[in-house]
């Protein structure tokens, strides 16, 4: 009888967050999707690469960082074959993210047929708006099959998370209705950073139903007047009966975000969250100590990830609701940048998280209120100082 009501409250709790959500347009949802876990970078890029070598009429690219490394190779020589086939290949790049990338690149592929465009490229007229970036990472092939995550392009993001040099990814492949809706964010975003143009803009055909999964997809932007990332993440909390998994690199959540994990550890649930143990942003992992306090204080269990730089970007909720994409769970992600996430509803799926989220754990050591309150003097007066710098990181 309890296990019943349990499961009763949890329904009422996930149709709650969807009436709540539905009426978003930057909020849809699409039924029948076929989702894959490629839950390493060794498992991504090749079948992303795979999938732009049988492209057939489209690649829509749509990156924060792409490197000039043997990874950004392979995908400039992807890119490039494609269009040479005939296909219509366009790319998006940040401008600041790819600052280090050589003009050259981006000449080479614009010279064998590929449409690039540099998001937000600093201009004297546009200095306050320079920090807003296009932080998502995504590409959609011939308007049916969609990969995105965590992952840019790069070296780092290539491997199995075995090393400080390659660190830990996740990434999906979607293929069913949810991808138009991918293409068409993608085209909405060209059209506002270049303005209208003379393209022809590849067809995108209805897409049959490939399998069970429910996919909503969170369109977040700077534009939005309330947060949409951050109110989707906390909405799928306010879902939670039984547990919220969490592994994120980036922890600057906010009092909100706090709040609602507070608020489902009183429900009963139970909360385990994975930081990296090394960042490659350190300021950031000094910051977020000061939302880790309250959370273990209630019984959260927090966990530092060994031997490599986390980079995933994950939720799952009750082993069913998983969120993935480019958004980390940071005051940045919540108002500065274009990020792109998806709630993914599937029994099937949801098990493959639990599965890798268990696999991290092995590699975490837990981190208790003794290693938290362990700092020196100089620690605390540089975490005081930097404080008001969170929300511009």
């Amino acid at each position: 009888m309890k296990s019943l009501r349990r499961n009763t409250k949890r329904r009422f709790r996930l149709k709650g967050l969807l009436a709540r959500i539905k009426g978003n347009p930057d909020v849809v949802r699409f039924h029948h999707n076929k989702v894959l876990l490629l839950p390493h970078g060794g498992d991504f890029f090749p079948a992303l690469f795979r999938a732009l070598s049988e492209a057939a009429t489209s690649v829509c690219a749509e990156f924060y960082i792409i490197k000039a490394d043997d990874t950004g190779q392979a995908f400039a020589h992807a890119l490039i074959d494609a269009a040479r086939r005939g296909v219509d290949v366009s790319l998006i790049y940040d401008a600041i993210g790819c600052f280090d990338t050589p003009s050259s690149y981006f000449h080479q592929l614009q010279d064998h047929g590929v449409r690039c465009l540099p998001f937000n490229k600093p201009a004297f007229l546009k200095l306050h708006w320079l920090d807003i970036r296009d932080h998502r990472k995504m590409a959609i092939i011939d308007g049916s099959t969609a990969f995105l995550g965590g992952l840019n392009v790069g070296d780092e993001y290539s491997g199995y998370g075995d090393s400080f040099e390659r660190w830990r990814d996740v990434g999906i492949r979607i293929d069913g209705p949810a991808v138009a809706e991918l293409q068409q964010l993608f085209w909405q975003t060209w059209e506002q950073e270049r303005g209208p143009e003379d393209i022809q803009r590849p067809t995108c055909s209805p897409n049959d139903p490939a399998g069970d999964a429910n996919v909503i997809i969170v369109n977040g932007s700077p534009h939005h007047n309330r947060p949409l990332i951050r109110n989707s993440f906390r909405l799928a909390m306010a879902g939670a009966v039984h547990r919220i998994r969490i592994i994120t690199p980036y922890f600057l959540p906010g009092p909100r975000v706090v709040r609602s994990l507070l608020r489902a550890i009183k429900r009963g649930a139970q909360i385990q969250i994975i930081l990296p143990s090394i960042s490659d942003v350190p300021i950031v992992q000094m910051l977020s100590r000061a939302y880790l306090k309250p959370l273990l204080e209630a019984g959260a269990e927090i966990f530092a990830r060994q031997g490599t730089i986390l980079h995933a970007k994950v939720m799952l909720i009750d082993n069913r609701w998983a969120t993935l994409g480019s958004a980390n769970l940071d005051y940045r992600s919540f108002h500065r940048n274009f990020e792109i996430n998806v709630i993914i509803d599937s029994r099937s799926f949801g098990t493959q998280m639990d599965t890798l989220f268990n696999e991290e754990l092995a590699c975490s050591t837990p981190i208790t209120m003794d290693d938290h309150t362990r700092i020196t003097r100089l620690e605390r007066f540089l975490e005081w100082l930097l404080t008001p710098l969170s929300r511009l990181l």
